[in-house]
């Protein structure tokens, strides 16, 4: 083989290699704080621990509050922005970000809402082959 083939050969196996590596590293999933330590940049699902409660500071302009994770951790959010209007009424939480010693810092924050469409009382509806 000439060696001009063999160094694109080479080439091209590290590139890949190097491209791949940060591709695993820019994908992050769904974990617990516990996990997120371990990453650069984590999805982190939950909900609001009401009973620890959440401001707003107009001094630094983060909303902080705290988030149990799907293991019932509960741990100290920092969001850089201010609250979002349905806060309080989500039914789960997704932060994406990373763990700073105890402290999740997120740079997004997504909510899942109840659904209005959603019946409570599934037995209201009938079918229009019954009548």
């Amino acid at each position: 083989m000439k060696p001009k083939l063999i160094i694109g050969i080479v080439a091209i196996v590290g590139f890949t290699s190097l491209l791949m590596y940060n591709f695993g590293e820019s994908i992050s999933t769904y974990t617990t704080f516990e996990g997120a330590g371990e990453r650069s940049t984590a999805h982190i699902p939950g909900t609001w621990d009401k009973e620890k409660g959440a401001e707003f500071s107009l001094e630094t302009k983060r909303f902080t509050f705290y988030m149990k994770d799907e293991d019932g951790v509960s741990r100290k959010v920092v969001y850089p922005k201010p609250k979002p209007n349905n806060f309080e009424d989500a039914d789960q939480l997704v932060v994406i970000g990373e763990m700073r010693g105890d402290t999740f810092h997120a740079k997004e924050m997504l909510m899942k809402c109840p659904s209005k469409y959603n019946d409570n009382d599934p037995g209201r509806f009938v079918n229009a082959s019954e009548g």
